[in-house]
């Protein structure tokens, strides 16, 4: 007995390298035992001992008669083991008790499930390779071992999912263990839980033949799985990855107007299959709600080529297309549109071809009042976003000298990149628009975009002779208006001239440059010349006010008073809070009125607040030419009404304020018909236009300046 001790090296190995190994399972907190058969234990008891004699016949040396003894003493002893455990249940936790339950089956191989505090991390497996039995015995043997060894699930060769390394074991399919000399012996847990997933569908709800319902107990051999949510969760989980409920919930976000919602939405279907021609045709819809033209284009173009005869795609690149102004394009594809195709929308586009073939001989002839009504037809039949067609109604106006009305079309224009218009219409039509908005940055004064514009141009089309004309014109108006400024500002006005002068050369409307020609003349005393210079810049620019200033000014210094007035009044309306405008206008008036031999004796300035003491002292100012306002109100308690005529008096200079006490002239307020007191009328040469409550300021301004405009 002492040579057969427990301690000894033998065995065939087989037992020590299945118990070193940990599982990768989640540890549960009970384990239902499933009985297990009579077939099912001689099985087990077959495969054991074939594992063992391959063993043993690898080993050079044959086994001795004690070591044949000590392997049947191993294999009849984890019946001990059931009544060792089974005293043990009461000093451990119901999982620990659970677990150590399933060691009471007889003929069973025993594994030891590892507790990890994460199982959210990968479990590191230890390999301690033994040779031998021997751990196997002294643990189920030793009390204490097996205390340490904590849970044992019951589990065979056939039915156990084994993970890491075992020994010279691989499984190499369900229920079959070859022996190898290779350790690389792993199921992925991730395939057996799709793997039962798919089997969803076919599983009775009843247990039956060792299978249960998913998401209940689910019994694999002999290992007993506890109620668990994990399926449940892959359900989900495939719920969130289907492509078709991302669609259905972009289709919905459409419907609603929130275009941004259901254009993400319908990114996350195409990121899970980029294979379905509606996703890309419905993303290009919601590119459409968001003014996103030229991305709508590339989403239905990628539809057509998942699916070729997709007639819906089809209909909405046309569509896009017409509005693009790529009429060929759209009635190309409005032909393989199918039942989506519409007569009027194909009908637009063929009249959309027609005067853009107007417009191009127009351009040819420099016809541009022709080309100026063809483009507003072209736009008026649909093609709305189309950066060419903008960019002739631009040329037409510039040409035609209406450069502030030519800046609002280019800013009302389609917001499309140049590179964008490059891939669309190609390199030389991209060319040409940004020739165009170069001429527009220069009739704004943009000259430094203007340069960056044309050089762009000059890359996109090298060989066109036009685009070279206005990079050179671009250059030479910016480098003309910073060295002009520089000579001026040094008080060399005759040089500045001849510089402003050499850049008109190259713009000759150029309304920055005719202006600053026009203060070297005025510094020069040519102001006759000065004034024509104004004019013509007005000409092209009417709400130019550097412009317009200036010519008040010299005006003023030709003694043409009346012109002067004009202006500075326009001016005044424009800014009514700008004292030296409204100082430049009052100095007007009374030289004005001098020459026309009218008294000025009660004029001062900032005096536009008068106090009415006779009838035709109140009817010479509501008749006069102009616009006056007059306050009609007691004598006393209304010092917050005083104090808001007073402010909005400061605010616009060049109007006439009247103050009118009813209790001296009752019979003024009987003949306008004033209803409340105290009130606010408004008269516009001789005509009475508008009546205001007394204490309403906002009111009163608004409609002050909408009068004196």
């Amino acid at each position: 007995m002492a040579e057969m001790a427990v301690d000894s090296e033998f065995g065939c190995g087989f037992m020590g390298g299945i118990f070193q190994r940990r599982s990768y399972w989640p540890r549960k907190t009970s384990v239902r035992l499933l009985p297990s058969t009579e077939h099912s234990k001689r099985q087990r008891s077959s495969s054991v001992e074939s594992a063992c004699k391959a063993s043993n016949l690898a080993n050079k040396s044959p086994p001795k008669p004690n070591e044949q003894s000590a392997k049947n003493s191993t294999l009849v002893h984890p019946k001990v083991s059931s009544t060792t455990s089974h005293k043990r249940v009461h000093g451990q936790r119901p999982s620990d008790a659970a677990r150590s339950s399933t060691s009471s089956s007889t003929s069973s191989v025993q594994t030891k499930v590892p507790q990890s505090p994460d199982l959210g991390h990968e479990r590191k497996l230890k390999r301690e390779p033994t040779n031998n039995s021997s751990e196997l015995t002294k643990m189920i043997t030793d009390p204490q071992l097996l205390n340490e060894s904590k849970a044992l699930i019951r589990s065979t060769p056939s039915n156990a999912m084994l993970l890491g390394h075992l020994g010279n074991l691989k499984q190499t399919r369900p229920g079959k263990l070859l022996g190898n000399n290779s350790h690389n012996s792993t199921v992925r847990t991730v395939d057996y839980l799709s793997r039962n997933l798919r089997e969803k569908s076919f599983m009775p709800n009843n247990p039956k033949n060792g299978f249960g319902k998913l998401g209940g107990n689910v019994v694999m051999g002999n290992i007993v799985r506890k109620n668990s949510d994990e399926f449940g969760q892959l359900r989900g989980l495939v719920n969130r990855l289907d492509p078709e409920a991302f669609k259905s919930k972009g289709n919905e976000a459409y419907k609603q107007g929130r275009f941004d919602e259901a254009l993400a939405l319908y990114d996350r279907a195409i990121a899970l299959d980029s294979n379905k021609a509606t996703y890309r045709c419905n993303k290009s819809a919601a590119l459409i709600g968001l003014g996103r033209i030229m991305e709508a284009v590339f989403e239905c173009k990628e539809a057509i080529l998942i699916e070729p005869s997709y007639h819906r795609a089809h209909n909405r690149l046309a569509n896009l297309y017409l509005r693009l102004g790529e009429a060929e394009k759209a009635l190309h594809h409005y032909k393989h549109s199918g039942a989506y195709a519409n007569s009027d929308d194909i009908a637009k586009a063929q009249a959309v071809q027609n005067h853009l073939s107007i417009c191009t001989e127009a351009r040819k002839l420099k016809e541009w009042n022709t080309l100026l009504k063809e483009t507003k037809y072209a736009i008026s039949s649909g093609a709305d976003s189309a950066p060419q067609v903008y960019a002739l109604h631009v040329e037409a106006l510039l040409n035609l000298y209406r450069h502030e009305e030519a800046h609002a079309t280019y800013q009302k224009g389609p917001n499309i990149s140049i590179d964008s218009c490059t891939r669309l219409i190609g390199p030389a039509a991209s060319a040409y628009i940004m020739m165009i908005e170069t001429r527009v940055y220069l009739a704004a004064g943009r000259f430094e975009d203007a340069v960056a514009a044309s050089q762009h141009a000059a890359k996109l089309d090298p060989s066109n002779k036009e685009v070279n004309i206005v990079v050179k014109r671009a250059r030479a108006v910016k480098s003309a208006r910073l060295s002009g400024n520089l000579l001026f500002k040094a008080s060399k006005f005759s040089e500045a001239f001849v510089t402003y002068n050499e850049g008109l050369e190259n713009d000759p409307y150029n309304a920055v440059l005719l202006c600053n020609r026009a203060a070297c003349r005025s510094k020069l005393g040519q102001y006759e010349k000065a004034v024509e210079d104004c004019t013509t810049a007005l000409n092209v620019r009417p709400s130019y006010s550097k412009a317009r200033l200036r010519r008040a000014d010299c005006n003023a210094k030709l003694e043409r008073w009346e012109a002067s007035v004009q202006d500075y009044e326009m001016l005044i309306r424009e800014t009514p809070g700008d004292e030296e405008v409204g100082r430049a206008l009052f100095e007007a008036q009374v030289q004005l009125k001098k020459q026309r031999g009218e008294d000025i004796k009660d004029l001062k300035f900032g005096s536009n607040l008068i106090f009415i003491t006779s009838n035709e002292r109140f009817r010479h100012f509501i008749t006069s030419p102009g616009m006056s306002v007059v306050l009609f109100c007691n004598k006393s308690n209304h010092k917050q009404v005083l104090q808001v005529l007073e402010h909005v008096c400061k605010r616009f200079p060049s109007i006439n304020f009247l103050k009118v006490e009813i209790e001296d002239h009752p019979y003024l307020a009987n003949s306008e018909h004033v209803r409340s007191i105290p009130a606010f009328k408004i008269y516009k040469n001789g005509s009475r236009v508008k009546e205001i409550p007394g204490n309403d300021r906002e009111m009163l301004e608004s409609s002050v300046k909408l009068y004196s405009s």
